[in-house]
């Protein structure tokens, strides 16, 4: 199998796992309501985010911040695509750290565009500290990155040496 096509497959199966995973909890869970999973630890909390990661600006309510976020949206995820293709295939674990963010960056966006907000509902807390709401595309973003960042960070490759 072309190894360019698998990333893409990869990508189009987490945007629908993550869009399946919205869809079912707009259908099952009521708006602001709390499902416990893991009491003390995990609920399932259906809120709209209407701003950016973590909730930032979602209580303006302004048209402009939605098209700027949208914006915004398009300009990253068109960069990811430039480096994702300029990417050689030998770079591994560049190729999948790029496909996550895409992938989860496709889901938000696609949130954003069709529904005017972005489903979040993955709530992780400890006693009464909670962590924002998330989503898959939320996580797949967040493992992207910090991938990235590891390989540019750690990816140590042979130095060049002159000769005299």
């Amino acid at each position: 199998m072309n190894r360019q096509l698998s990333y893409f497959l990869f990508i189009l199966v987490v945007v629908i796992a993550d869009q399946l995973s919205k869809f079912i909890i707009t259908q099952k869970v009521s708006l602001m309501t709390i499902k416990s999973v893991v009491p003390g630890f995990f609920n399932i909390t259906y809120i709209r985010n209407r701003g950016a990661i973590f909730g930032f600006f979602s209580g303006s309510g302004s048209q402009f911040i939605y098209i700027v976020l949208t914006l915004a949206s398009l300009i990253a995820l068109s960069l990811v695509v430039y480096y994702f293709f300029k990417t050689p295939h030998s770079e591994r674990f560049m190729k999948i750290s790029l496909s996550l963010i895409l992938a989860g960056a496709l889901g938000n966006l696609m949130d954003r565009i069709f529904r005017g907000y972005v489903v979040d509902f993955l709530d992780f807390y400890v006693i009464k500290w909670h962590w924002p709401s998330f989503n898959i595309a939320d996580l797949c973003i967040s493992i992207g990155a910090i991938l990235l960042i590891y390989i540019f960070i750690f990816n140590k490759r042979p130095k060049c040496t002159q000769s005299s």
